[in-house]
């Protein structure tokens, strides 16, 4: 029996493509808060990975609809841009941070306090076009950007 479990671990190991096993980790996330009647905000991160890999999208039951937008100056003026995928590189690191790269939650389900998490599934396609996702808890700050009293 043993013999048996071992030779399937093994042909199991041999069919599964190294390639698949991108280490995507996700560093300090958090969304802004935000103030009564706003319907909008922002998630921002770190993403770090140790094989090339794309965001292409994110998830969130916190929201109807989530993006990844870039701030960029067009025409003078700072504009969001939506991005339909975000290059991670192999061994790099990509900071979604105000005005910058950042995720957009729109058409929030409910208010959002400093303190709260909110759960984040980002999904990232590696080179080899598989996709993996990786869900996060976000701490939710004050507008400000402020961690909560005690969070810091």
């Amino acid at each position: 029996m043993d013999r048996f479990i071992l030779h399937a671990a093994a042909a199991l190991a041999l069919a599964i493509p190294a390639a698949a096993f991108a280490d995507v980790t996700i560093e300090a996330p958090w969304v802004r808060g935000v103030v009564a009647g706003q319907s909008a905000t922002g998630a921002f991160m770190t993403i770090r990975s140790t094989d090339a890999t794309a965001l292409v999208g994110v998830s969130s039951p916190a929201a109807e609809a989530l993006h990844v937008h870039r701030t960029a100056m067009t025409d003078g003026m700072m504009a969001m841009e939506p991005v339909d995928a975000l290059p991670v590189p192999a061994h790099g690191s990509v900071a979604l941070e105000p005005g910058g790269f950042h995720v957009m939650l729109m058409g929030l389900r409910t208010p959002l306090h400093p303190g709260d998490k909110v759960p984040l599934t980002l999904t990232f396609r590696g080179a080899d076009q598989r996709e993996t996702s990786v869900t996060v808890q976000a701490e939710v700050r004050d507008v400000t950007g402020v961690p909560a009293p005690g969070k810091r």
